[in-house]
């Protein structure tokens, strides 16, 4: 059967599949699997290409390259979970890149509900690098994920046990705001305040100011750049303005 559902991803034109257990699956601050889908028994992960439109220095082209993929796993995590229901006659729930997610002050918008990046690993379809993303082994870098939860059972596949990344600090250099000074961790805040310059944080300090000011100054804040681009992220999603950790990364580009 994993056969026949790898033949089936590949053939849409996704790069590649894995599969893990969710025994297997481990990540240290998302939710366990059983609590969005108690009968889950396997994780299937799919994997993506970023294209070289990261590289762009316009935002605008590089988050529309983003915005490409998202809609294109979207499909494809849709068209797998139709395939598992309609014709091998099971259940599964999709989990697609990015978001929605639980948006709160607990976990400051950024905790999947899935950690994709760890259920990447336990399907065995990369490693973590300094930069703390998963490094695929012919993809690299640059690569999105999306699952399928499924009670299916599936023995999970081999994992990577070579070292990918070659250590060379080229992301913790390229960081712009110092997120990946510390080995082993990303500082989400300092790595937020620059790749999502009008995210959450942005739109409550827009408003607030707004609400403090004189008609006069309003005029003057609502067609200044900044609004218009809170605007846009705002019904965009998480537009991101730095691709740096992504795009600087020499494994396979």
């Amino acid at each position: 059967m994993k056969d026949k559902i790898r033949e089936f991803v590949l053939g849409m034109g996704v790069d590649d599949v894995g599969f893990a257990k969710v025994s297997d699956y481990k990540s240290p601050r998302s939710p366990k699997i059983e609590s969005i889908f108690p009968k889950a028994q396997s994780i299937i992960v799919l994997a993506y290409k970023e294209l070289s439109t990261c590289e762009s220095p316009n935002m605008q082209v590089a988050m529309n390259g983003r915005l490409d993929v998202m809609e294109f796993s979207r499909s494809c995590n849709y068209k797998l979970a139709k395939f598992i229901e309609k014709e091998l006659h099971a259940k599964a729930m999709t989990i697609s890149v990015s978001y929605p997610l639980e948006m709160s002050h607990k976990t400051s918008g950024a905790i999947g509900d899935v950690s994709l990046r760890h259920a990447a690993v336990a399907a065995g379809l990369g490693a973590f690098g300094r930069h703390n993303l998963v490094i695929h082994p012919k993809l690299g870098t640059r690569v999105l994920f999306t699952a399928v939860l499924t009670n299916l059972e599936f023995t999970t596949d081999p994992s990577i046990t070579d070292n990918l990344c070659i250590e060379c600090n080229i992301c913790v250099e390229n960081c712009p705001g110092g997120a990946l000074d510390e080995k082993g961790k990303t500082h989400v805040g300092k790595c937020l305040k620059n790749s999502q310059p009008y995210g959450l944080g942005a739109d409550m300090a827009f408003r607030k100011k707004l609400v403090d000011s004189t008609s006069d100054e309003q005029k003057a804040m609502l067609i200044d750049e900044h609004y218009w681009r809170l605007y846009q992220a705002g019904f965009i999603g998480f537009q991101y303005y730095c691709f740096n950790c992504l795009k600087s990364c020499p494994i396979a580009q």
